[in-house]
């Protein structure tokens, strides 16, 4: 299945990331024309999976919020190093900005995320991706991938890598303050 196959890819591009010591994404990659193109008008494609807790969660349900879509997978380390920070911004942000957590897990550590959302203490949404939502989101091909989404549904910003706190912040502040 893609899912497995690209789980493998992301392993081994992780693998070589953390080698390099490439630790932080800090350019944003929302100017990109084919990012643009793969991802219909700029817009953020909507889905509809199942959470962790068994409820169906849709990208629709957070109009007029700034969204923060982060990609990633309980064996990932730069994934694990970054929770914390997602989980500061969704308690220092929870009336303006909700961040939803897409696993891909596979189906050898699938069975893991709902321990893992547990013991990490997440406090957002964390649904089950699959290979639609891979798909309409340009082919996710390293985790953790993130999307800033503007109020009005827009990808402002996408980060391949782990990505400083400051730089959601930044953004989430520059959003907020647009009407």
């Amino acid at each position: 299945m893609i899912i497995k196959m690209l789980a493998g890819l992301i392993l081994l591009i992780n693998s070589v990331a953390v080698n390099n010591s490439v630790e932080y994404s800090k350019s944003s990659n929302a100017d990109d024309p084919s990012i643009i193109t793969t991802l219909i008008d700029g817009k953020a494609p909507d889905f509809s999976l199942k959470s962790v807790d068994g409820k169906v969660v849709k990208f629709s349900d957070y109009k007029n919020k700034v969204v923060i879509i982060d990609f990633w997978a309980t064996w990932c380390p730069p994934c694990r190093k970054g929770i914390p920070d997602l989980i500061s911004i969704q308690n220092e942000f929870k009336n303006d900005v909700v961040i939803v957590g897409i696993s891909l897990d596979g189906d050898k550590t699938i069975k893991d995320v709902p321990g893992f959302v547990k013991d990490y203490g997440i406090n957002y949404p964390v649904v089950y991706g699959d290979e639609k939502t891979v798909t309409a989101y340009g082919g996710i091909q390293a985790i953790p991938t993130s999307f800033v989404i503007d109020k009005k549904g827009n990808i402002v910003d996408q980060h391949v890598g782990l990505v400083d706190k400051s730089v959601y912040v930044n953004k989430i502040k520059e959003l907020l303050k647009k009407k």
